[in-house]
Parts: C-alpha cells; sequence; structure tokens
C-alpha cells in the first residue's frame, strides 16, 4: 500500500507565501511523475504544477512565474513553492504522484487535499 501526505495548507493573504509538502510511503518501488492539483467546490480539479523524475517541470499558466515545483527522489516527496499569492488561488490542494509499487505495478495516488485560503 502506498499513501500520500500532505502538509503547509493554512489561511495567507493577498501577496503572501505558502509551501505545501508531500511525501509518498509504502510499498514503493520507484516513482514517476508527481504533482500538485487544485479543485473549487462546484469545478473540475485542474492542474498546478507537474515534475517528472529527472526535474522537468510543467505548470498552468495562471501559476507561471509566482509556483515553483521541486521533488527530492530519494525521499520520494514533492513541495510547491506558492509565492505572490491571490485570491484566485483558493482551493483544495492535492498532491498526486504515479508509482511503481514493489510489485512492479504502476498505480496513480492521490493525497487527501490540504485548504490554502488566501484572503485579507
Amino acid at each position: 500500500q502506498v499513501r500520500l501526505v500532505e502538509s503547509g495548507g493554512g489561511l495567507v493573504q493577498p501577496g503572501g507565501s505558502l509551501r505545501l509538502s508531500c511525501a509518498a510511503s509504502g510499498s514503493i518501488f520507484s516513482v514517476n511523475a508527481m504533482g500538485w492539483y487544485r479543485q473549487i467546490p462546484g469545478k473540475e480539479r485542474e492542474l498546478v504544477a507537474v515534475i517528472d523524475k529527472g526535474g522537468s517541470t510543467n505548470y498552468a499558466d495562471s501559476v507561471k512565474g509566482r509556483f515553483t515545483i521541486s521533488r527530492d527522489n530519494a525521499k520520494n516527496t514533492v513541495s510547491l513553492q506558492m509565492n505572490s499569492l491571490k485570491p484566485e488561488d483558493t482551493a483544495v490542494y492535492y498532491c498526486n504522484a504515479e508509482v511503481v509499487h514493489t510489485s512492479r505495478s504502476l498505480y496513480n495516488h492521490w493525497g487527501q487535499g490540504t485548504q490554502v485560503t488566501v484572503s485579507s
């Protein structure tokens, strides 16, 4: 079994910063792409940023230049540094990882979600 555990959400004023972290643990052989998605009630979950095992990244246009995704392959962790936050960044943020289990089966996993609220 594999778990993704997120941390770092909270309330921040517009223009402020937050850092989200996610750790994958369990029966892991290797981790391919890792990423962050977000969802607002009544809307579909959307990609925020993704990073592959080699460090190549992709960002949603709405966060380019403000958010930075990084990972530690040795620890199976991924982080999202969010700067210059705007009220429209308010959402539940979910960690995602494509994990090769020790059984060599490939599964897509989600964290439980962490609330980010940007408000004055």
